[in-house]
């Protein structure tokens, strides 16, 4: 702020979100990202705010500002990535070695005949080789197309052919808790539907025995390592295709988020700078796969930053419960991103898998995917992060590029708060008429574009704008419930389409949720509301009991006294079930609206991104 001459946080939001050829041109500046071809402007509305066009006429490959630029400086001997394996594998590669393996993969992409424009998929575990297979692609000016490595055959189908997939990068398969999970099996089935997919890419990650097609398959060690560690780069415009992440829908097909060189790149680096401080002498672990957001979100920001990113394929509890404590310690992490759920899951186990590990390291905690409540975040606060550590929340979306709110250094925080929009982004919460309102629960919406913003739908520009731009002229409206308190301190309490509505009164799961999991034999609990004749909705509670409780009709009593005396009594829910596992997404993001389907008895729609579908399977037998 001082370098622009803006002495309040309040200052630079003010400018950041009405000036926006000065901030993201400032943006661009101060995260060194460097272009071919100058931009004649930074952005262009002459289509609307639905449809802006960044950095107008300019020329550059995002790889460029990732690895290319480093060549020849000391940061080339510096460590981009750092990876370990489920079974205790390690491997590390400097900003050297990676730019010269995705020179390699980015020369053996063009000998198989694939170039500029053509759609590549990414199907493997969280590897070195599918960081250096991403890069590639967008080295040789391809679109990226990530997987979730939990993903089966029908949901790969149809995000390859959906994208017309020229290519698909696998892996023979990988470890999780101490089992082999097959991938190329999958990718097999998947591609046999796809008839545009002429090469399936395979990395040899457990040895198993897997079939190859000799038109159509090649081992990466075959394949790359022999190509020459030197490549062009593609000169792409800044406004090319980059990538296409495909999100579910609650109906219909996956929505493809279409992101560009310019966009997706320079938000996630700005989200790092801006919101949680990351530096170039930093280590950054997400816990995540590379078929979310947050995969490449990594990937394209720390290397911008010329930071250090740990990647870890495994379970974070295997074999023991101290893993994740253990990797923080072992690689000297100092910024660990993980989610409520997960933090749940940790506390589960007790203070001594913390207390065995030196977490010196660590500066900062980051977290996403669903809401806080008080207790996990306290727990991590105050026994992970000896109450010195700040917990910086992070919420936004796959469309967003990022996060549309976070916490950051420079404001006080409160539990399960954030801090505010960042900077960039002109967030408000606002009514059904889309006044803004403060002090009360409201629709999260964003009233200026940002250099993010998905470049709409794949192939599908009305869906996009049916789902963002419909409500309110010129307003994105995000679909998260929100709310602003006295001290100006942000609160995202969940999917507006979670809502729940009894007697009018609208209650987010999350308050639910939070009296439930304070209770110290429940460790995780979701919320739904269900049609009542009387009341409009009723809610219905799924428990997941602590290790050694047993479920019952005492404590399901207790449970929903609990519930109506911290909430009142009409509130109380019409009935809580006990389960062993809640549908949830592998960033560890509850799928309650798979949960309320299930209850119901309704199609749930898409289910690809579960890492656990048998959840659901117990949810329609507890009915």
């Amino acid at each position: 702020m001082d370098k622009h001459g803006l002495k309040t946080f309040a200052d630079l939001m003010h400018r950041s979100t009405t000036d926006l050829d000065w901030f993201w041109g400032a943006v661009l500046r101060d995260l060194e990202i460097e272009f071919y071809e100058p931009y004649s402007k930074v952005v262009d509305l002459s289509k609307g705010v639905e449809w802006p066009a960044w950095c107008v006429d300019g020329v550059l490959n995002i790889v460029h500002n990732c690895l290319d630029k480093r060549s020849g400086t000391p940061l080339a001997d510096k460590v981009a990535l750092i990876y370990e394996g489920e079974e205790g594998t390690v491997r590390k590669l400097s900003y050297g070695q990676l730019y010269r393996e995705v020179s390699k993969a980015a020369n053996a992409l063009r000998s198989i005949g694939l170039g500029k424009g053509d759609a590549i998929g990414l199907f493997m575990p969280m590897i070195p080789e599918i960081v250096i297979a991403l890069l590639a692609i967008a080295k040789i000016g391809g679109v990226i197309l990530p997987l979730f490595s939990g993903y089966g055959e029908a949901a790969i189908a149809a995000r390859l052919k959906d994208a017309e997939a020229k290519a698909l990068f696998t892996a023979d398969g990988f470890y999780r808790r101490g089992q082999i999970v097959h991938l190329k099996d999958t990718a097999d089935a998947a591609c046999a539907h796809v008839p545009t997919l002429k090469h399936l890419i395979v990395v040899k990650r457990t040895g198993v025995d897997v079939s190859m097609f000799a038109a159509r398959d090649k081992w990466w060690h075959e394949l790359i390592a022999p190509q020459p560690d030197q490549a062009p780069t593609e000169r792409t415009s800044a406004e090319d295709p980059l990538m296409i992440i495909y999100t579910s829908g609650t109906t219909g097909k996956p929505k493809g988020a279409l992101h560009t060189h310019c966009g997706f790149p320079v938000k996630a680096a700005q989200d790092m700078a801006h919101g949680l401080d990351l530096h170039a002498d930093e280590v950054l672990y997400w816990l995540t796969d590379m078929g979310w957001m947050m995969g490449p979100w990594l990937v394209f920001g720390v290397l911008i930053l010329g930071a250090t990113m740990l990647i870890y394929d495994g379970a974070p509890d295997y074999p023991a419960p101290d893993r994740l404590w253990a990797l923080v310690e072992k690689h000297r992490v100092t910024a660990l991103g993980l989610s409520p759920t997960l933090v749940r899951a940790l506390i589960r186990h007790g203070d001594d898998p913390i207390k065995s590990h030196d977490l010196s390291s660590l500066r900062k905690f980051a977290s996403t995917g669903e809401p806080w409540n008080p207790d996990p975040w306290l727990w991590l606060f105050n026994t992970v992060g000896g109450g010195r550590l700040p917990i910086i929340n992070y919420s936004g979306g796959t469309e967003i590029s990022g996060g549309i709110v976070m916490g950051n250094f420079l404001l006080p925080l409160k539990p399960c708060a954030f801090s505010g929009p960042l900077p960039g982004m002109a967030a408000d919460v606002v009514d059904e008429h889309g006044q803004s309102v403060r002090n009360q629960v409201g629709e999260l919406v964003i009233r200026a574009p940002w250099i993010g913003m998905t470049r709409g739908f794949w192939k599908d520009p009305q869906r996009y704008i049916e789902t963002y731009w419909s409500r309110f002229p010129g307003v994105w409206v995000h679909g998260d419930w929100a709310a602003v308190d006295d001290d100006g301190l942000w609160y995202i309490l969940g999917r507006s389409d979670d809502t729940i509505k009894v007697a009018g009164k609208r209650l987010g799961p999350a308050e639910v949720e939070s009296i439930l999991v304070a209770h110290p034999l429940v460790s995780e609990a979701a919320a739904i509301g269900v049609p009542d004749e009387l009341k409009g909705e009723s809610v219905v509670c799924f428990c997941v009991l602590s290790a050694g409780a047993r479920p019952g009709d005492a404590l399901r009593e207790t449970l929903k006294k609990l519930v109506a005396d911290e909430l009142g009594k009409p509130l109380t829910p019409k009935d809580i079930k006990f389960v062993k596992d809640l549908p949830k997404t592998r960033n560890a993001k509850v799928m309650r609206r798979i949960i309320r389907a299930a209850y119901l008895g309704l199609d749930p729609g898409d289910t690809s991104s579960l890492e656990n579908p048998q959840a659901v399977d117990e949810i329609r037998q507890a009915m």
